[in-house]
């Protein structure tokens, strides 16, 4: 039942000026910062453990506003997925080179996990005429699981691929053509993952990136999406040269690095509230 209602109030809020669900997202924000302070801790391990040359009090502010994006851009959700799709288009703004994603080369799209993720999901489905597929990963409400499929996968064919379904049918699908939407920025458990350097920390990172561009021919499409004022800026950038290079941890770490640098535009876009440093080489102490 709440699930149900929830989607019900997404649904009005697509009906809404943009102003007041921003204002709205911007009081949930605030209010969910003073409110979930495990949450808040984590935001500010991560800023301390990547910006240290930050005062406490730029901290703060910074944390402050990590919560504030992370809940406008959920709210948005609902005009994302529900509004008229000529105002999804008048909001989500495409720059860029986006004659990266031309054609029917294999291609995969390196999205990081800033706040406007979704958003750059939604503009790329519904404004780039190719089929775009991702690793989807099963909620476990169904109402809810239903609900982010259908918004997530709302233009252009998108198609969701699960884990279950394998390497080699989603690398085929990619040699066929289809643009991989792909995430391997967060932590995933030491298991899969190999430690390379992300702001000078040694965090544990899934090679994926370079595993299924070397598996499947393709070329990797950064794509770094902006909350704005106004909607999103989605701002395709060139495809990387000379990658894959063959070497797999040489690979990963320059995946960090580029991520830093998009990171460094827009610090409290970025998803600090994910436990990015879980994971410890063996030896070390936690930091949470």
């Amino acid at each position: 039942m709440i699930s149900r209602l929830g989607i019900r109030f997404m649904q009005f809020l697509a009906k809404l000026p943009l102003p007041w669900v921003r204002a709205l997202g911007r009081a949930l924000g605030i209010f969910l910062y003073w409110v979930i302070w495990p949450r808040r801790r984590v935001v500010d391990v991560n800023l301390r453990l990547c910006f240290p040359q930050w005062t406490p009090q730029q901290r703060r502010r910074a944390a402050r506003e990590v919560f504030v994006n992370v809940a406008q851009s959920f709210l948005d959700r609902g005009w994302l997925w529900h509004a008229d799709p000529d105002v999804v288009r008048r909001r989500l703004l495409v720059t860029g080179a986006v004659r990266e994603l031309a054609g029917r080369e294999p291609t995969i799209v390196f999205s990081p996990h800033f706040v406007g993720l979704d958003a750059g999901v939604t503009a790329l489905t519904q404004q780039v005429p190719r089929r775009f597929i991702g690793i989807y990963t099963q909620q476990s409400n169904p109402v809810v699981d239903s609900w982010v499929l259908q918004g997530r996968h709302r233009f252009g064919g998108a198609r969701p691929m699960s884990r279950s379904e394998g390497v080699r049918e989603i690398v085929s699908a990619l040699r066929a053509g289809d643009v991989m939407y792909l995430l391997p920025d967060m932590n995933f458990g030491a298991e899969e993952s190999i430690f390379v350097p992300f702001y000078g920390q040694q965090a544990a990172t899934v090679p994926s990136l370079s595993r299924f561009a070397r598996l499947g021919r393709a070329k990797v499409v950064p794509v770094v999406t902006r909350l704005t004022p106004t909607g999103y800026e989605v701002r395709v950038l060139e495809a990387w040269a000379a990658f894959p290079s063959g070497d797999v941890e040489a690979d990963t770490a320059r995946m960090n690095a580029e991520l830093q640098h998009y990171i460094d535009e827009m610090p409290a876009q970025y998803y600090w509230v994910h436990k990015r440093f879980k994971t410890r080489p063996p030896g070390e102490p936690g930091v949470y």
